[in-house]
Parts: C-alpha cells; structure tokens; sequence
C-alpha cells in the first residue's frame, strides 16, 4: 500500500499537462468490439482503470499493442486494439467488478456478436447506479435480455434493429451503450433525453470516424441510421476536463497561477463560472487556459447537474476550495447519493462542514491542519489532496488505489508546479 505525503504551504505556478480523458478513453476502447479492423487510441491516460478494460478486452479476445509518443499535442500513449477474432462474449465477474464502466461492452458485443454476457455490476462507493436504462435502451433495439446467476444475457441472433429510445433521465453510461450498439443496427435509431457531455460528442466523433452515420451528438436527440460494417481508426481521446478542473481549483486554493495545457474551455463553462465567482481569474489562451487567484476566495453555491451544468464530479473538490472560503457555501449533490463521504476526512483536516440531506454547508476556515486521512472514492482521494496543498504541516492521503484509477502523475505534476508531495510506503 501507498500514500501521499503532502506539505501544505506552497504557491503554484507553471504549466500543467492536462491529460486524455479517462470518462472519454473507456467507451472509445469499447468502440474496438464493432469492427474487424484495429482501433488506435491516441492520448490515452496511464491509468488503473484503462488497464481494467484492456484486461477485459483481452479476455474477450481483442489483442492490445502499446505504443509511446505524443499525440495531438498531449502527451500520452497510442494504444492500437484488434478485435478481428471475438472468442469469448462472456465479461466475467473478477473484472467486472473492479469498474463500472465495464458495462459498456454490453452494447457492442450485443450489435457484432449477437449475444453478450456481462456480469452485473454491483454497488458503489457514491451511491447505486443501476444498469436498467442500459437494458431498456437494448430492448427497444429487439435485443432479448435475461438475468441468471448475477448476469445479463443479451440476444439478438438476428441483429439488432433501428428504433426509438427515450431515457426517463440522462444517463451517460446509457447514451454510450446504445450509441455503439446503434451504430451496426439495422435502420435508424432515435436517442431521446440522451446525455450532452462532451465525452458523448466524442464518442461519436469516433464512431463516425469509423463509418457510423451519428447526427446530434452532444444535444438532447441523437440519430443514427445503421450501417452493415465499421472499419477501423486512429483517434485522439479529448483531455480530460474533470482533470483540468482539479488543477483549477489547486490554483486558487493555493493562491497561484496555472496554465493549464489542453484544456477546453466550452467542456468547462460551468466549472469556469464558479472559479471566477469564488475569485478566479480566468484566461483562454492558445493551447490552453490559464487559472490564477485574485488573491481572496469567495463562498459559493453550486448545485450538481448533467451537463450543461456542474459536473458531479467536481462536487468535492470544490468542497475543498469552498473550506478554505471567506463566507459560507452551499453545495447540493443532486446526482449521486452517499458523495459526501469526503466531509468526515475533510474535517479531520480542521474544516467547517454540516450536512443536511442532500446538502452541505460550509463554513470557510482561516487555514486546515495537516492529518492522516482517507480517501472513500476517486474525486474524494482529489479532494484531500487539494487541502493537502494548504493545509499547515503533513496531510497523508490513504488509499491511493482510488487516484490511480483518474489522475495520471499526479504528485509528479504537481511537483512541477511547486507543491511538495510524494508517493511512500504507508
């Protein structure tokens, strides 16, 4: 086991390189299963969960060849995938389990195989994310769909056909199913309430790449007219704006200056609003933006949405910039329940939280004291962090295995910048 050690007090300045985008990477490497041709990834993060789905790939028999090299700009890997010879439609529990986002074979074994099994994904840390509209979505394509013994079976022998498919709610996961495995159904495909993130238009963009003929990805109704085959691609993953966003408020925190190198800024406007409503000075640069405090941070609210609006996944982070506010903040978690589980370690570190239901308020401190804590989820093991950095004396993070699964490098891009952070023994 590891941990970070981390001595709170130092300014940031320079140049962080944002990285691939790990929510964006892990549908993009499931895009392989729709086609006979390999499908080279550039851009991809070194990350915990990218080497999950490469294992699972594997086992369903797509071959994964490294390479280094720096692609579009960003540093990081091009991976090439060849699923030329499917042997084995299973998705087993020992890999599952491990990550959610397994689920996402689902629809591509489904639309090129014509049966998948995949095992049920189970519970999570920041609350139950059910698979029933990833299920509904491939019913309304004519798939037969069974659960036995804590898996889905999903069949249709005959090929999956065009139809309509209107989400109660937008489900991220659930757009990027039945987009994949729309795009090799036969007719069209009407996607109604689908999810807006960048990381959907992404996909897309891939897919079309690929030969798929997608239509509105990134709005609320997406159409696909299917097609009888994909070939193969070369793609570069988006960078990673939950990444970027963690490094914004690092910058604030810390009363510093961070050009953060790849970022985009329209994948971020709702994030960007609120740094600067909390006293950040924001600039779209070429190549980048640039984030840097105006010397004060300001309380703010936030309410978590889909996107358009704030990400969930920046709801602790921004946790943490709000402890160390001057005034009192309020942030509502409304997509997930059970994601405040960071507030416990959070105010082992001095800081001044109450939380009612949905809702958290906190109370800014004039500074957090450094303490052993523990990391409960991935955006939480960020959050720690980042009080870290401001915190008097040492803050030990535990549970890296968390990190490790979205931020690549980390401690050594934080290093660069000026913080005074390692990764020891625990």
């Amino acid at each position: 086991m590891e941990k970070l050690v981390i001595k709170g007090g130092n300014r940031l300045e320079g140049t962080v390189q944002i990285s691939g985008a790990k929510n964006a990477a892990l549908p993009l490497m499931c895009t392989c299963l729709l086609t006979d041709e390999p499908v080279t990834l550039n851009n991809l993060p070194r990350l915990a969960d990218i080497t999950t789905l490469s294992d699972l790939l594997n086992h369903i028999g797509a071959t994964v060849t490294i390479a280094g090299g720096n692609a579009g700009g960003h540093a990081g890997r091009s991976l090439t995938f060849d699923a030329s010879n499917i042997h084995d439609t299973v998705a087993p529990y020992d890999i599952v389990r491990k990550m959610r986002a397994s689920i996402l074979v689902l629809g591509p074994l489904v639309a090129r195989a014509g049966e998948a099994i995949v095992s049920l994904p189970g519970g999570c840390a920041i609350g139950n994310r059910p698979i029933d509209l990833h299920l509904k979505a491939l019913e309304a394509l004519g798939a037969q769909i069974d659960l036995e013994q804590g898996y889905v079976r999903a069949s249709a022998p005959k090929g999956l056909q065009g139809g309509t498919v209107n989400f109660p709610f937008a489900s991220v996961g659930a757009t990027e199913n039945i987009l994949m495995a729309a795009a090799l159904a036969k007719g069209t495909t009407t996607i109604e309430n689908a999810a807006r993130e960048p990381e959907i238009a992404d996909l897309a963009a891939c897919l079309n790449s690929m030969g798929a003929k997608i239509t509105g990805a990134g709005t609320e109704t997406i159409t696909v007219e299917g097609v009888d085959r994909l070939h193969g691609t070369d793609y570069t993953v988006m960078p990673d704006r939950i990444e970027a966003g963690s490094y914004a408020v690092a910058a604030l925190m810390t009363r510093g200056n961070l050009l953060l190198k790849g970022a985009i800024a329209k994948h971020m406007q709702a994030m960007l609003d609120k740094l600067k409503e909390a006293g950040g000075i924001i600039t779209v640069e070429e190549g980048g933006i640039r984030v840097q405090s105006n010397g004060h941070i300001k309380g703010f609210n936030i309410v978590t949405q889909p996107f358009p609006g704030f990400p969930t996944d920046m709801q602790a982070q921004f946790m943490a910039l709000a402890a160390v506010a001057e005034g009192a903040s309020v942030i509502t978690e409304a997509i997930f329940e059970n994601r405040f589980m960071h507030v416990p370690e959070l105010t082992r570190l001095g800081a001044d939280i109450t939380v009612t239901g949905a809702s958290a308020t906190v109370r800014g401190v004039s500074s957090l004291r450094g303490a052993p804590v523990m990391a409960t989820d991935l955006r939480a093991s960020m959050s720690l962090a980042l009080a870290g950095l401001v915190a008097k004396g040492e803050t030990h993070v535990n549970r890296l295995y968390h990190l490790d699964r979205g931020y690549e490098h980390m401690e050594e891009k934080l290093r660069n910048v000026g913080a005074a952070v390692e990764r020891v023994a625990s």
